[in-house]
């Protein structure tokens, strides 16, 4: 029988969350990847999360029933049979109060999302279409097929020409280098940074949490660290730098700063989230190792998460869910976005032609997962992105200061269909 596997992230130096379609030769089917398995295990999860909650609910009936039974002289004579049994009375209310506290002390903390910034650019490091294609001929590394390959991937990539290439990549020939990689870095997070610091007014010391992602630039000092040095970051913050989770990689350090901040009260995170081009550009012909050259291009983002309920007013939004599991345990979703050398020793990311199916099946059961949590039943067979963070919106949000797309975004107009 044929059954659908669950949604994942490769995990591996690669990226996109995966799923699997997988064949079984045995006539038991496989429990373990059963959509109705999932539910089962759903329903589990969130039992022993509100198991305090739900043996309340039923005590709290069934005394509401027999108080609205009771006349006035069932009252008088229940207040006399509890001034002769002080002893009962005080150790209910014990047994009450120490039933909120557990129930207030263990509850999940609400996570704000204040504010998060966008780093852009400056206009010289701006790559067009023509720009793109003008340079890939000049470096003198690609064949005629490969520049046809890399046209076609652009044209149908929904890049506009308003993205941008790091300025070793505008060199002829480019110039990749250690230095020029973490000069990239350092632009594109403090710019994020310093733009997000002021419009929160937050001081940079009063960050407890700090989570940077980057899948292919990993150098030491980490990227975490040079946040540290560069904001002057107390001595005690929890700083983590996460690698080679490609893009599923914002969601989850999102989830890890979500988790810290259940443990770590009255504190702010942040976390970046970026990627690095200068020295993980291909320079060579093989097929699928150039559409990276076509997808991705410098940026930055940078987000302000909070567990403070003063922050509740002024946040724009709360984390409601995260959903992820991971699939790397299959080999065609662990190698379907896989960075390797090609038969010219030249580095890069190889994209498979198995990765829409993949995808396709983690996104089938990432609806399975996340559907039952957030959508009535009546909504349940429709389409989220895997790899899922479910974010309520607490106010009318408006556009961060200093947004990229501030001067753009009229040039793309919304189109209405009729």
């Amino acid at each position: 029988m044929e059954q659908s596997g669950p949604t994942y992230d490769s995990g591996s130096g690669g990226g996109a969350p995966v799923g699997v379609r997988i064949q079984h030769n045995r006539r038991l089917p496989d429990f373990l990847q059963s959509v109705n398995l999932k539910y089962v295990k759903l329903g589990y999860h969130y039992l022993i999360s509100n198991l305090l909650t739900l043996c309340f609910i039923p005590l709290i009936i069934i005394t509401s029933i027999q108080v609205s039974e009771m006349n006035i002289d069932d009252l008088r004579q229940l207040w006399i049979h509890l001034q002769f049994n002080l002893v009962s009375v005080v150790i209910c209310s014990a047994i009450l109060v120490f039933g909120l506290t557990v129930f207030i002390m263990t509850r999940p903390r609400p996570v704000y999302l204040v504010d998060y910034s966008c780093y852009k650019p400056p206009h010289n490091l701006k790559a067009s279409y023509d720009k793109f294609m003008e340079h890939s001929k000049l470096t003198g590394d690609f064949d005629e097929s490969s520049l046809e390959f890399q046209r076609k991937i652009l044209e149908r990539s929904g890049l506009g020409e308003e993205t941008y290439f790091p300025e070793a990549m505008h060199a002829i020939p480019p110039k990749p280098s250690m230095a020029a990689a973490r000069e990239e870095a350092e632009q594109v997070m403090y710019g994020a940074l310093d733009n997000l610091f002021s419009n929160t007014n937050v001081n940079p010391k009063d960050i407890g949490i700090l989570v940077v992602n980057c899948s292919l630039f990993n150098p030491t000092p980490s990227l975490s660290a040079m946040i540290v040095n560069k904001y002057r970051l107390r001595g005690n913050i929890r700083s983590y730098n996460l690698g080679g989770m490609g893009c599923s990689a914002g969601v989850i350090a999102v989830d890890l700063a979500k988790d810290l901040l259940q443990v770590n009260w009255n504190t702010y995170a942040v976390v970046v989230s970026t990627e690095n081009i200068t020295q993980n550009w291909y320079f060579g012909n093989k097929k699928s190792m150039l559409i990276p050259n076509c997808l991705f291009r410098v940026g930055c983002s940078a987000v302000l998460l909070s567990n403070k309920r003063k922050d509740r007013r002024q946040a724009k939004y709360r984390l409601v869910h995260i959903v992820r599991t991971h699939k790397g345990a299959d080999d065609k979703a662990f190698r379907c976005v896989y960075q390797e050398q090609d038969d010219q020793g030249k580095t890069g990311v190889s994209l498979s032609k198995e990765l829409m199916a993949i995808a396709g099946g983690a996104l089938k059961t990432n609806i399975t997962t996340l559907g039952p949590v957030v959508l009535p039943v009546s909504e349940q067979l429709f389409g989220f992105k895997c790899n899922s963070a479910v974010w309520q919106a607490l106010q009318n949000v408006k556009p961060s200061h200093h947004s990229p797309w501030e001067d753009c975004i009229d040039n793309y107009p919304v189109k209405l269909i009729s």
